[in-house]
């Protein structure tokens, strides 16, 4: 490496999982114990500078607006590890993000950071990857961060090594047009992480039966998305939710994300489906309610929500784009 520092920046969006990711297989690789299904966030964004600098004497970390969980920097730094072994490079780096949305709220905050630097990293490094060795790079970093590199909507496979868990496109953006209406009712940063969270999956006894049932909830949300049938979409999005949250409250010791006004918004949503409207509800690890619905029914939906008690604020994503070099 020369002895000028070397910079790229990249930008991912988060993205909502349909079928969710929760516990591991091996803790330290992150190897998911069960595959996936997101669509990416549009409008929702994450940047992140990488800057590779023989003067430095450490890793730094300049973390303006996207956090990641507790030690950031240790974190990142063991990421960034990965890929100077894959450079051949000793360089230290100084790493800037900066982000447009809420993070700790579940709304997969750790997923655009990693798949953003992930894309960086490699870019400054003089790493060509293709985008499934990006794909893989960026899930040891966070789970959920290998669908992020991706746009539209993308399945993550679980793998029974490191090699074999990666995502891939169902369908591009374009394919159907779905928003998901972000109801914010918590800003605050979340007490325990994902990353935490994981680790206490398997302390749960019904945690076994949800990811020998995944396969099946995988089959009916991928042929779902592929026909843009709305209504057994939004029944296996709930259930696939409401499966994830009952593991967290049956785990040792137990994980409540739910808020009184998560609540709401939920029972709302599926209320206002009963009455006709394409619309359902999943939360990630945190207590902020996704409300995915059509485009066309986005604006009643959106007219609804406001009038939900505990709602702050919502935020629109359509779905959005694959992660990129700026």
């Amino acid at each position: 490496m020369s002895p000028n520092p070397r910079s790229a920046k990249a930008a991912a969006s988060p993205n909502i999982a349909f079928i969710k990711y929760w516990g591991n297989i091996d803790q330290a690789i992150r190897l998911p114990a069960n595959g996936s299904i997101s669509m990416t966030l549009g409008g929702l964004e994450t940047q992140v500078m990488v800057t590779f600098d023989p003067s430095l004497q450490a890793d730094e970390l300049d973390a303006q607006s996207a956090e990641v969980g507790s030690d950031p920097l240790t974190r990142i730094s063991q990421h960034l590890d990965i890929v100077r072994d894959l450079a051949g490079i000793s360089s230290h780096a100084l790493v800037e993000t900066q982000s447009n949305f809420p993070s700790g709220a579940g709304l997969a905050s750790s997923a655009a950071v990693f798949a953003a630097l992930t894309i960086a990293a490699c870019e400054a490094a003089g790493l060509e990857l293709d985008s499934i060795e990006l794909s893989r790079l960026a899930r040891r970093g966070s789970g959920s961060a290998c669908r992020s590199i991706f746009g539209g909507f993308v399945e993550a496979f679980s793998g029974e090594e490191d090699n074999d868990a990666y995502a891939e496109v169902i369908a591009l953006a374009d394919h159907w047009r779905l928003v998901d209406l972000i109801a914010i009712v918590s800003r605050e940063h979340k007490q325990i992480g994902s990353t935490a969270g994981h680790a206490l999956a398997s302390t749960s006894p019904l945690q076994a039966a949800r990811v020998a049932d995944a396969p099946r909830r995988l089959d009916v949300c991928r042929q779902s998305i592929l026909g843009r049938n709305f209504p057994p979409l939004a029944n296996i999005i709930e259930q696939d939710s409401n499966m994830m949250h009952s593991v967290m409250l049956t785990s040792t010791p137990p994980l409540l994300y739910l808020s009184p006004p998560s609540l709401a918004v939920m029972e709302a949503a599926s209320s206002w489906r009963t009455a006709g409207l394409r619309v359902c509800y999943t939360v990630d690890a945190g207590p902020n309610v996704h409300c995915i619905t059509h485009a066309d029914d986005a604006e009643e939906i959106l007219s609804r929500l406001r009038t939900v008690p505990g709602v702050e604020e919502i935020i629109q994503a359509p779905p959005g784009a694959a992660a990129r070099v700026l």
